[in-house]
């Protein structure tokens, strides 16, 4: 799978747990998920959880300290397919 179909697949779990004060289109690769896109820690392990089911992969503590971006959730996921 490619960074771009991850990305497509990715997006989508995002804009479900973004805050009301935060649009859709400051969504990009490097955006901070908890600072820049102001997504809370329940936010993020739903997120996480998403992912997992979606794509069919564990993340494991490690790679939660790893995550702060969406180039970071990418570079996890296709490590782990």
């Amino acid at each position: 799978m490619t960074t771009e179909e991850i990305y497509a697949k990715i997006l989508p779990i995002i804009k479900t747990y973004l805050p009301e004060d935060v649009n859709e289109d400051q969504i990009h690769r490097d955006s901070d998920l908890t600072g820049e896109l102001n997504i809370n820690s329940a936010h993020l392990v739903d997120i996480v959880l998403d992912v997992e089911d979606t794509f069919a992969i564990a993340f494991a503590n490690e790679d939660m300290e790893n995550l702060r971006t969406l180039n970071d959730a990418i570079a996890i996921i296709h490590k782990k397919l």
